[in-house]
């Protein structure tokens, strides 16, 4: 009787993870990735990849300097904000590209609204947007076909992306005044894309595209090691991937229920933006229904924007827009006090 038992507020849960440790294991699970990259397309896509994650960094620490805060790139933020924006650049684009994205990325889409945590948009997303609005040429025409692990790269030629053919196929076929020729050409096309040689290499890596998204097993590596540890969840990319499936399945082809999927699911950059991007802490819903419902929300945009839009890929946008909407879809997907009545 002796012990006395102090009871304090809750919650009452402990865990030894911190914001740095958080921060570095995603960086740890983005490294697979940066290997294909740098495999896939030469030493070109590792200096992109350095100079935009030194340019956050950078940006980071003067800005916050600047306005008399202390000094935070330690905790791997603005690490991640390079890598990411680098892993969504074509890697045919000029050095400098990559260095203004991520300045605008960390000066305009973070600092100003308080810093990690605070920053309603995903900042390496942000910075994609701006490139792409300001110089589409590079982001659009600087496609390069993998060198098949030459690091010299000199064996890169200028290429279309697998998407980019996908929506220039789809094109044809749905302009009725288009003659017999250019039909057959472009279901040739389409053969080609959907083919078990085309689904071998869109799972690999060996196909033109952005720095980081080309190769689906790559990044599923460095997803396992996330879902493993805790670090997100499975619910926004599981509800991501499937409704994009889903709905390509249904619209994606020459009729109702004709499209293929699984070209969908392992092309562009929709297992990197639904593993990494759309499951930031800060930018995503906290409650497991507001989770699903970003989820599903960023598939119908990716796929309205891939199946209808003028851009061949739209994940990007997708999850920028998703979140905007966040604060209302936790406001609404927050759970019940005990005893709440509902609609009281």
């Amino acid at each position: 009787m002796s012990a006395k038992l102090t009871v304090t507020p809750s919650p009452h849960i402990r865990d030894d993870l911190d914001i740095k440790k958080v921060m570095y294991a995603v960086v740890l699970a983005l490294i697979p990735s940066a290997i294909g990259g740098v495999y896939f397309f030469g030493l070109r896509a590792l200096v992109i990849i350095v100079a935009a994650s030194l340019a956050a960094i950078a940006t980071e620490a003067v800005c916050q300097k600047a306005i008399r805060r202390p000094v935070t790139i330690s905790d791997g933020s603005a690490l991640i904000t390079g890598i990411l924006l680098a892993f969504n650049l074509p890697p045919g684009v000029p050095y400098w590209l990559p260095v203004v994205g991520s300045v605008f990325a960390i000066a305009v889409a973070k600092i100003p609204f308080g810093g990690l945590g605070y920053n309603p948009l995903n900042p390496a997303l942000v910075g994609r947007a701006f490139l792409l609005a300001s110089w589409p040429v590079y982001m659009t025409t600087t496609w390069t076909a993998p060198s098949r692990g030459s690091l010299s790269g000199i064996s890169a030629i200028t290429t279309a992306t697998p998407l980019g053919v996908f929506k220039y196929v789809r094109h044809i076929l749905d302009n009725p005044s288009v003659g017999p020729d250019e039909i057959s050409r472009a279901n040739s096309y389409l053969a080609q894309l959907y083919s078990s040689a085309s689904l071998k290499n869109l799972f690999l890596g060996n196909v033109g595209g952005c720095i980081g998204e080309t190769s689906v097993i790559l990044l599923l590596i460095g997803a396992a090691y996330l879902l493993i540890k805790g670090i997100i969840c499975w619910r926004i990319p599981l509800s991501y991937i499937g409704t994009v499936a889903l709905l390509t399945w249904i619209l994606g082809g020459q009729g109702l229920f004709h499209g293929y999927p699984l070209f969908h699911v392992l092309s562009g950059g929709l297992v990197l933006g639904a593993f990494f991007m759309a499951t930031d802490m800060v930018t995503s819903p906290v409650t497991p229904k507001g989770k699903i419902i970003f989820g599903v929300g960023c598939g119908i945009l990716t796929s309205v924007i891939r199946l209808y839009g003028g851009y061949p890929e739209g994940v990007s946008y997708s999850i920028l827009i998703m979140n905007i909407t966040v604060p209302l879809i936790d406001r609404y997907t927050r759970p019940r006090k005990l005893g709440e009545v509902k609609g009281s």
